[in-house]
């Protein structure tokens, strides 16, 4: 099981833009949409899909969070002819952040916010460069600007089999903003490629909740201790949400969290759904009471 899942928060288009991002990439399928009544939001429609092999999670529920450059997804691709496709396809109705074309640390490349507000990094790189196609790039802005180095420090020190892997500092004079410090550092988390960067421009767009990561835990004691080394902002505390002290927001849950609320039959769903709205950090054993209440 993928240790930790990117997920996505649209307003309604959760499973359209699922769909659409599967037929960009080979090796991608839907897994499950579900649908969970009478949320806070409302209807909220649950999809988990895989993207070239790897897991991601999508909501639609409300128009409450915004996606922004903080987090966009870097894509490793092995032609010219295959970043131009991916182009072509995340820029009609989309908007330019970078233009495609020659850079001094990519030989073509170029950053576009899709349709649906999502951010792509589209890359070109050798074959067999990398192993893992796509991978989330944190780009700490605003009020989290100069806090890379000390972010991923913080995050593998958190999670076991991880490491740093390149840190590349700015030169004098290469950002606008002199808190940016980091012009790029990747590292890996559980298996996981990331990558990272300081904003080099002086912008006041921070991380938020439309983007989060998912922590899939093996028992109430693994819960405890990601929710402790994590959660910083208390009144961000919800149904396993917390955001830390960077400002980048975790869903800390059971990895059996999906078979608890979506598998037995609607009544016993509805009973752990309804359980999970009340709390805070999640309580394995009390969702487990309410899945089986009669």
């Amino acid at each position: 099981m993928q240790k930790i899942i990117p997920h996505l928060w649209y307003d309604k288009e959760a499973k359209e833009a699922a769909q659409f991002y599967i037929g960009l990439f080979d090796n991608s399928k839907l897994l499950n949409v579900t649908v969970i009544e009478d949320t806070p939001s409302g209807d909220s429609e649950f999809v988990s899909f895989e993207l070239a092999g790897q897991e991601f999670q999508a909501i639609s529920a409300g128009p409450y969070f915004k996606f922004n450059p903080t987090i966009s997804l870097m894509v490793a691709c092995e032609s010219v002819e295959e970043v131009n496709s991916k182009w072509e396809a995340l820029i009609d109705g989309g908007t330019e952040l970078m233009p495609l074309g020659e850079y001094p640390f990519n030989r073509w490349y170029g950053w576009v916010q899709d349709k649906y507000g999502l951010s792509w990094q589209l890359m070109l790189v050798k074959e067999g460069q990398t192993s893992q196609k796509i991978k989330p790039n944190m780009l700490f802005s605003g009020e989290s600007c100069g806090m890379t180095e000390e972010a991923i420090t913080f995050y593998t020190d958190i999670f076991e089999e991880a490491e740093i892997g390149v840190v590349s500092k700015y030169k004098t004079g290469e950002a606008e903003t002199p808190k940016a410090k980091v012009n790029y550092a990747d590292f890996n988390l559980c298996g996981m490629e990331f990558s990272a960067m300081d904003n080099g421009m002086d912008v006041d767009f921070n991380f938020n909740e439309a983007f989060s990561l998912i922590v899939n835990c093996k028992d109430q004691e693994e819960i405890d201790y990601f929710w402790d080394m994590l959660s910083a902002v208390p009144e961000a505390e919800q149904c396993g949400w917390v955001k830390d002290k960077f400002g980048v927001s975790w869903q800390v849950v059971p990895d059996n969290m999906e078979e608890v609320l979506f598998k037995g039959p609607k009544d016993e769903s509805r009973r752990a759904s309804d359980a999970m709205l009340k709390m805070k950090k999640i309580d394995i054993s009390e969702l487990e009471k309410a899945r089986l209440a009669k």
